[in-house]
């Protein structure tokens, strides 16, 4: 008769839990926990000893049982204390600029010139874009009157070779009866 294996007690920490797991060996434990990782190499996991914490999990082998880790107060202390609220931090660059005397004030001459480039090109612009489009609407009319003429002109092809089949059809039929 084969010896049930020696269980033994693991925990590891998720989260704000413990996770704890009653396998026979670490390699049991960790695949219990779906780490493929070693954990207990990295002295993220131990066996427990303390025989409080090992009642459940022997209760229930190879099951993962979650215990939450201190009250939430306890938690809610452990975190760091909040940052003060960040005001407005000056760089470096600005600091320098306030200890540096006043000059003179710049120039806008340069900026001047540039947005008045800038408008003359836009107008430009607009006015290419209108021509443009005059030429479009131009070609649509001319194309639109194209097509009306050749529709004329092919339904009146069309009914003088109508009216000379009809002629020949006759003719053709006089012929046979002949």
């Amino acid at each position: 008769m084969a010896k049930a294996p020696k269980l033994k007690v693991f925990t590891t920490s998720a989260g704000f839990h413990d996770a704890l797991v009653a396998a026979p060996s670490r390699a049991a434990a960790l695949r219990a926990w779906g780490s493929d990782r070693d954990l207990f190499a990295r002295g993220a996991a131990f066996e427990v000893t303390d025989p409080d914490l090992m009642k459940e999990p022997l209760a229930k082998p190879g099951t993962v049982i979650r215990r939450l880790r201190g009250s939430e107060a306890e938690q809610f202390a452990a975190l760091p204390p909040d940052p003060p609220p960040a005001g407005r931090a000056k760089s470096a660059r600005a600091s320098t600029a306030e200890a540096a005397p006043k000059g003179t004030k710049p120039s806008a001459n340069n900026l001047k010139k540039a947005d008045a480039a800038l408008q003359e090109a836009v107008k430009r612009h607009r006015e290419a874009d209108a021509a443009a489009r005059a030429r479009v609407e131009a070609a649509q009319r001319e194309r639109a009157d194209l097509q009306r003429q050749q529709r004329s002109e092919e339904d009146a092809l069309r009914a003088e070779r109508d009216e000379a089949q009809a002629t020949y059809d006759e003719a053709i039929e006089r012929w046979r009866e002949g």
